[in-house]
């Protein structure tokens, strides 16, 4: 017969042994896709997005202010010089013409009535009944009368041209960009109203990022691809193009600088076209070790950031993390100069999943059919 003791042993041992965790299952084998560490080239040259832009685009506006009553032009017009793109209220400008029309006339009248007085008393003189001091009088009233008059006829013509002002002309041949006014509104002296492209040469325009824009030198060659479907030239060989121009500072929010390419004066394109520019040479390729960015993660080491892969250890069947060196971008890859060896396997895809010491597995695609 058992004991009460014993009973409450047993009793007490299996409730330690009902409160104590479980054990933790064991990591999965995870499947991963390795990737052999070799040499390949790397290309030199760089492509960059851009569009197509007139050599020369104007903001063009009113040299007066006033209210806008016609805007002919619309975006997409094209424009012969001289055509009428806008109109201002040009009634105000036309009493002001007016008013420095008859500021004239008066001027006119006191100075021939100064002059008409200087003659008689220069006769009267000659008789010797006036002085020379007050003929030097006259002669000082004639010619304050004088510069009167042609301080008028300068005022006139003032406003003459100010009344022309209110019809806002194209400079030259072209193509309407935008339009920043509406009829209707007030617009002040200077006011861009309607951007007009210009007929002629034509500029690629690309932002290029301050890593690279040291490499970039006006007079530099490029080929310029415009993107199909955009007319008969998308399909030709690629342009051939020249920097132009680099910008001396960076766009303060995208940090790049921009740079335009000129293109053949004799180039069929559309303004606003899609091209892509290659920039450098791929002649020159030297050799380095490139990886998928997929197969790089962010590693932490003390105060330290830096960049890390999963080398795998085929004998151990097991996964190890370890430092690499990123030196730039090639498309789509990171271009590694230290760190891995040709040869080595490294994991692919997957790699925040991981962790060190963990066992793997060869992924193997599966058999089509």
């Amino acid at each position: 017969m058992k004991t009460p003791h014993f009973v409450l042993f047993v009793s007490m041992a299996m409730a330690l042994v009902a409160c104590s965790p479980a054990a933790p299952p064991e990591e999965p084998i995870r499947s991963v896709k390795l990737l052999t560490v070799g040499l390949s080239g790397v290309l030199l040259a760089h492509e960059y997005a851009g569009d197509v832009r007139a050599r020369t685009e104007s903001r063009l506006g009113f040299r007066v202010g006033g209210k806008l009553v016609q805007r002919p032009a619309e975006v997409g017009q094209r424009v012969k010089a001289g055509q009428l793109l806008a109109q201002l209220d040009a009634q105000d400008l036309a009493l002001s013409s007016q008013a420095a029309q008859a500021q004239v006339s008066a001027a006119q009248t006191q100075r021939d009535l100064a002059a008409a007085d200087l003659k008689r008393y220069q006769d009267l003189q000659a008789q010797g009944f006036v002085s020379g001091a007050e003929i030097q009088r006259r002669q000082a009233t004639f010619q304050s009368a004088e510069a009167t008059l042609r301080q008028a006829r300068a005022q006139s013509a003032v406003q003459g041209n100010q009344a022309g002002y209110a019809r806002l002309l194209a400079d030259g041949p072209g193509v309407v960009i935008g339009v920043d006014a509406e009829i209707g509104q007030v617009v002040s002296s200077g006011a861009p109203v309607v951007r007009l492209a210009r007929d002629g040469a034509r500029d690629v325009v690309i932002a290029v990022p301050e890593d690279r824009v040291v490499q970039v030198k006006p007079g530099a060659p490029a080929q310029v691809r415009l993107w199909a479907g955009l007319g008969a030239a998308a399909d030709a060989a690629p342009l051939e193009a020249r920097v132009r121009e680099v910008a001396a500072s960076a766009d303060p929010v995208t940090r790049t600088y921009q740079v335009k390419l000129s293109l053949p004066d004799a180039a069929d394109v559309t303004l606003g076209a899609t091209a892509y520019v290659t920039l450098g040479s791929a002649a020159a390729a030297p050799v380095a070790i490139k990886l998928p960015t997929t197969a790089l993660m962010r590693s932490e080491t003390g105060d330290r950031k830096g960049t890390s892969v999963w080398v795998f250890d085929a004998a151990a069947g097991t996964v190890q993390p370890r430092e690499v060196q990123v030196a730039t971008a090639d498309g789509n890859d990171a271009v590694i100069v230290a760190g891995l060896k040709p040869g080595e396997e490294v994991v692919a895809a997957g790699v925040h999943v991981l962790s060190p010491g963990q066992k793997v597995t060869r992924f193997a695609a599966p058999a089509t059919q």
